[in-house]
């Protein structure tokens, strides 16, 4: 069994979608969406000092953290689910670079949205600026990777992949999927079939609905 520290819509949204089609036993042992404040980020604390989802305990007990390493674990660990291309392949390669860029470019900047006070201190007047530039370079980071990239089925082609389920994910957050569209219409074809994938309808109502407005 995989424990999960995690909440809906979050990060662990990814992880625990890939656990889906890998077909693993988890639970969501601690919900906590760490995004509403102190309480709900020292649930995490114990298991992982910097207070964020999402966290994976392995059935061996390990401790893993950092969103992108879990499902290039998760990858190595379930190879007959085929969601990575294979180690030595150009296709790997470039699933390496994506599933690296992802949180190094975007979503980190979640860190600084969720509370511009970490960087700006009490001066509220400059929150609404640090959460329009930052919406902005998310944009552009899509549009970045969107230009580098020929989707065949998939990002990397016919196979889907974890990096599919990350970017199915991530695109829906701020500024939310009408400007993931417009700033990467390559990929937008991919993120919608992602999110119709039939084996994962009823966890993406659980976790993360469509709900009425949810493209923004």
């Amino acid at each position: 069994m995989y424990n999960i520290y995690g909440a809906a819509g979050s990060g662990s949204v990814a992880v625990e979608a890939t656990l889906e089609l890998i077909g693993a036993p988890y639970q969501v042992l601690v919900e906590a969406p760490t995004w509403e404040g102190e309480h709900q980020r020292n649930k995490v604390a114990a298991v992982n000092p910097m207070r964020q989802l999402p966290v994976l305990i392995t059935p061996q007990e390990q401790v893993i953290t950092e969103s992108a390493a879990i499902l290039l674990w998760l990858t190595e660990q379930h190879p007959e689910a085929a969601l990575a291309p294979l180690p030595g392949t150009a296709t790997r390669a470039q699933f390496l670079r994506w599933m690296s860029f992802i949180p190094a470019a975007i979503y980190s900047m979640y860190w600084v949205r969720d509370e511009p006070e970490r960087l700006m201190g009490p001066n509220t007047a400059l929150y609404p600026q640090l959460q329009q530039r930052t919406a902005e370079r998310i944009a552009y980071c899509w549009q970045v990777m969107d230009r580098q990239l020929t989707p065949g089925c998939f990002l990397l082609g016919d196979q889907l992949s974890v990096l599919d389920i990350y970017v199915a994910v991530a695109s829906r957050w701020t500024p939310g999927r009408k400007r993931f569209y417009s700033e990467a219409p390559a990929m937008a074809k991919v993120v919608k079939q992602v999110d119709a994938l039939s084996a994962l309808q009823t966890f993406w109502r659980k976790r993360f609905p469509f709900s009425d407005g949810w493209e923004g």
